[in-house]
């Protein structure tokens, strides 16, 4: 799946409205462009490409008082909340994805029920527990992974990243369950966001031309 798309939809959504750069602002504040391929080139290509798909509706806004051309704010459309939601729900039911994905996922958790996320998050245990069945038909853990040579350590590798992520993911639902954070529906968000002209200490200072736009 593509995680670009979802952190962008899920932060444009955030804010309601939102240029590039704050877009841009928000995912290095999360820290996305260190675990993801969120790089401000994709960010400002991903931006332009969903407002030619209808995901996002584009607003030239006027340029600043103190000059510079106009810069366009990105809102997120009916069909655009649709395939945010598609891509949140498929990232926290994965288990045969890179972390990027499940990140994201959790990032953004809270804009579910908190009934579906806890629904979500144990269909991810149970394709967890179907992958792990499907590696121990050909290796027996018990056995140790010497049985298969030097390969064993692969599979002893999956067959403990499987039993840590369920065991992680089952962690999780029980402090969900438990009432742990503000779900939709359920009152004032967490704010995740920096509002507009402060300071992002996370920043990477590097200059991009999308800056501008």
């Amino acid at each position: 799946m593509s995680v670009i798309r979802l952190l962008v939809l899920g932060a444009v959504r955030m804010h309601g409205r939102a240029h590039g750069y704050q877009v841009r602002n928000d995912l290095e504040y999360w820290g996305a462009h260190e675990w993801s391929n969120a790089k401000p080139g994709s960010i400002y290509h991903a931006l332009k490409q969903m407002a030619k798909q209808g995901l996002l509706k584009a607003h030239e806004i006027a340029p600043s008082t103190a000059g510079g051309p106009p810069r366009t704010e990105y809102e997120i459309t009916e069909q655009g909340s649709e395939e945010y939601l598609r891509l949140l729900r498929e990232a926290l039911t994965s288990y045969d994805q890179k972390l990027d994905v499940l990140s994201a996922g959790i990032g953004f958790i809270v804009d579910l029920p908190r009934a579906e996320a806890v629904e979500l998050l144990k269909k991810r245990v149970e394709g967890l527990k179907e992958w792990r069945r499907s590696v121990t038909e050909y290796y027996t853990p018990e056995g140790g992974p010497e049985q298969l040579g030097h390969i064993g350590e692969i599979m002893n590798f999956w067959v403990h990243s499987a039993d840590a992520d369920a065991a992680w993911t089952r962690g999780l639902i029980e402090r969900i369950e438990q009432g742990a954070y503000v779900f939709s529906g359920e009152g004032e968000p967490f704010v995740g966001v920096l509002a507009e002209g402060e300071d992002n200490p996370y920043a990477t200072g590097e200059r991009h031309p999308g800056d501008a736009d």
